[in-house]
């Protein structure tokens, strides 16, 4: 079998002074940063050594400026900013279970999630931060430059301003950006959250503090093979930027068939009004199947998620204290991109994903998105289709194993598996009109635009970009 690392996912111009050709550039960087890699690890171990910080479980009450609604049982904080836990009543055509109900996050506001990059020796670098996020497994990962919310970034915590932040919201004089496009989050977890996934470029020199460290696109590639490292609001921004491989013909550097997009996209269209959706916001009291102790919501049979509640300090916040609720998931997921080349062409399988909380009923996800927990000891027809193949893939075959965070911000220890695999010839993809094949350049197409591709395709297309130019 022909290994996938030589090929890259392309989109976008790619012209000799491109913004795609220097984002090209940068990735395959090797060696050409202001630090080496080594010394990357050591700075995120440095600033873990000199911050401390803690999560504590806690009771809902003793929640501080939260409260638990008497008329409802929402989790309301007293600012009406920030975020609320709602129920949610669900009911779709979409799958084996056809009517739900559950918890939701609910967080209308548009977040940012900016990274800020600057040449230097001819080599684009990104200022990325070690920020600390009370849901993440290890508290401290490499995150944007910016990575906020509207309430955060507005103060509603009466804390410190947020670095770096004019850059994303004004157009700063000797600034240019280069990515703005928004993109969705957890679906099942989420109900509409959005935030605009953006790089910004400086000309000027700008000061740095301790927290933040310049690197390459070369070296986050390099990163991303480590467990629990890239932070998942850095990899939805690096699957939104355009890279090209040497070669790529600069009016069409994807390869991509024009016909070809139009099909996808009427196939994408379609599927839209194929499936019905109908998800309400009502009362979190009023949910079925769910139960409220003194320290959690949870699911009757024990599975899904939990929503708990935490007090959280940190030295390097806006804030150095706070309490808030999260979601904290049972299991960890797998989360699985299957991909072939044909005729020298990556294609990646994806299907066709209904989630409550997204705002136009589908979005594109990779080929496998289970928590395989909740199918043990269930019969192999009651499985998602190649789920069992995902898990016990030959180890030959898988090209990206990696465990990686979700949002730390709201969900707590959320880990995912995330694996590429590559097929040959051989292998049959399910008879469904859910299930097609896509060319990575077409894939990396649609990232230009908003709610085509779900959060985690979005990783598994920031870790196909990492195999093109680490393992090249």
């Amino acid at each position: 079998m022909t290994s996938i690392a030589g090929m890259a996912p392309p989109p976008a111009q790619a012209g000799p002074w491109s913004p795609t050709a220097r984002f090209t550039a940068s990735a395959l960087a090797a060696g050409r940063g202001l630090h080496r890699t080594e010394e990357v690890h050591s700075w995120l171990a440095d600033r873990m050594a000199v911050h401390t910080f803690s999560v504590t479980p806690i009771p809902f009450t003793d929640l501080d400026q939260w409260t638990s609604q008497p008329e409802s049982g929402n989790l309301v904080h007293a600012s009406g900013r920030f975020f609320t836990v709602e129920g949610l009543q669900v009911k779709t055509d979409y799958g084996p279970v056809q009517e739900w109900s559950q918890p939701i996050v609910n967080q209308p506001e548009i977040g940012i999630l900016g990274i800020l990059v600057k040449e230097f020796d001819g080599v684009l670098h990104c200022l990325m931060s070690a920020k600390m996020e009370p849901g993440n497994v290890n508290l401290l990962q490499v995150s944007p430059t910016v990575q906020a919310t509207r309430s955060n970034y507005t103060r509603a915590h009466r804390g410190s301003a947020t670095a770096y932040l004019e850059y994303f919201l004004d157009r700063v004089p000797g600034s240019r950006v280069l990515v703005d496009v928004l993109q969705s989050e957890q679906g099942s977890w989420f109900h509409g959250k959005r935030n605009r996934n953006m790089v910004v470029e400086i000309e000027h020199d700008i000061e740095i503090g301790p927290d933040y460290c310049w690197m390459t696109f070369h070296q986050l590639f390099e990163l991303l093979s480590y467990d629990n490292l890239v932070n998942m609001d850095a990899r939805t921004v690096l699957s939104c930027v355009p890279f090209a491989p040497p070669g790529a013909d600069p009016l069409n550097p994807s390869g991509a068939d024009p016909l070809a997009h139009a099909d996808l996209l009427s196939w994408f269209t379609e599927a839209r009004t194929r499936y019905f959706l109908e998800a309400h916001r009502v009362p979190l009291d009023d949910i079925r199947g769910w139960h409220r102790t003194a320290t959690e919501i949870a699911h009757d049979e024990g599975r899904y998620f939990r929503v708990i509640a935490v007090s959280v300090a940190a030295t390097n916040r806006e804030v150095a204290s706070w309490t808030q609720p999260l979601i904290a998931p049972c299991e960890d997921g797998l989360v699985a991109m299957f991909v072939r080349r044909v005729a020298g062409e990556l294609q990646a399988l994806l299907h066709i994903r209904v989630e409550p909380g997204y705002r136009d009923t589908i979005e594109l996800a990779p080929t496998v998105q289970a928590t395989v927990a909740n199918y043990t000891g269930l019969p192999p027809e009651s499985w998602p289709p190649l789920l069992a193949r995902a898990v016990d893939a030959d180890p030959a075959s898988i090209r990206y194993d990696t465990l990686l965070s979700e949002e730390g911000g709201r969900f707590h220890h959320a880990l995912n598996r995330y694996r590429v695999i590559e097929v040959d010839e051989s292998f049959e993809p399910p008879a469904s009109t859910d299930f097609r094949w896509v060319p990575v350049g077409l894939l990396t197409e649609l990232l230009r635009h908003s709610h085509y591709v779900n959060v985690q395709a979005r990783s598994l297309v920031a870790s196909l970009h990492s195999l093109w130019a680490v393992q090249r």
